[in-house]
């Protein structure tokens, strides 16, 4: 039996990226778009799917990246649409990359998005298969922590910390997972404050969830099975242990950007 293990991390190897080419220019770029993902993600779930029109000394027509999460899942993808038409009147030619994966991406790890770990354990999960409980949600401002700033307005600080326990039901697993968040801003009046602290709280839920989805491995055994493990780590948290735990995984405004897409990747186009 073929067994695949998947985790919640931006994929980086390049067994689990294809490319697609000789993509005809009969369809728009959005209905190639939804014809690639269609096929594609009857194999399993994607992490990226981008179109592209071809270099302009090319013939017209398109070609397409795709980031698996597995590269069990990748390999069988490539081996079953090689050379086939899909969704347009000529065979399309998809290879694996055969880019050597740099040595200093192999031993990192970037955990995804808050948006992409529920669309991948929703997908292997179900919507039901996974719950996610606030223990703790606590505001850490020191409120004597604020100076006069020009026009009127006062420099503050609002910091948040979020204890959370992610529970899968089905497979009797649990894990916690704490953040903590700040900002640095100029308050102009009570609404913009109601403003940040709402955004913060939501912000710190999110990064939270995040740590927690960090260490769960989805383990597929074939035909539709999900099994969950949880990574056991030197500074996860056990219930007993999480009384009055909060500051974790501090993260400070300017690293709460949303998470970039590779669209600026310089994409080298080597193939087996």
């Amino acid at each position: 039996m073929e067994v695949d293990i998947l985790e919640f991390q931006v994929p980086v190897e390049n067994n689990k990226t294809l490319f697609v080419w000789d993509i005809q220019p009969s369809h728009t770029e959005a209905q190639i778009y939804e014809g690639l993902y269609a096929v594609f993600s009857s194999f399993g779930p994607l992490y990226l799917l981008k179109v592209c029109p071809n270099a302009p000394l090319n013939p017209p027509g398109f070609y397409a990246l795709i980031k698996f999460y597995s590269a069990a899942q990748a390999s069988k993808a490539q081996r079953q649409t090689d050379g086939r038409s899909l969704f347009q009147s000529s065979p399309l030619k998809v290879r694996l990359s055969s880019k050597q994966t740099p040595h200093f991406l192999c031993d990192s790890s970037r955990p995804l998005n808050h948006a992409r770990c529920l669309e991948l354990a929703n997908h292997c999960l179900g919507f039901n298969g996974w719950t996610s409980d606030i223990i703790t949600l606590k505001e850490l401002t020191n409120e004597e922590e604020q100076e006069e700033e020009e026009g009127g307005g006062r420099w503050r600080r609002l910091k948040f910390g979020c204890l959370l326990q992610l529970s899968f039901p089905h497979h009797g697993q649990t894990t916690r997972a704490a953040a903590v968040v700040e900002d640095r801003f100029t308050c102009t009046g009570p609404d913009v404050l109601l403003q940040k602290r709402c955004k913060l709280q939501k912000v710190v839920r999110e990064k939270a969830l995040v740590q927690a989805f960090a260490t769960v491995l989805l383990i597929l055994l074939g035909g539709g099975k999900v099994m969950v493990e949880v990574k056991q780590t030197s500074d996860q948290f056990l219930p007993e242990q999480t009384e009055g735990v909060l500051q974790v995984n501090e993260l400070t405004w300017s690293q709460l950007a949303p998470d970039e897409e590779e669209d600026d990747e310089e994409w080298d186009l080597t193939v087996s």
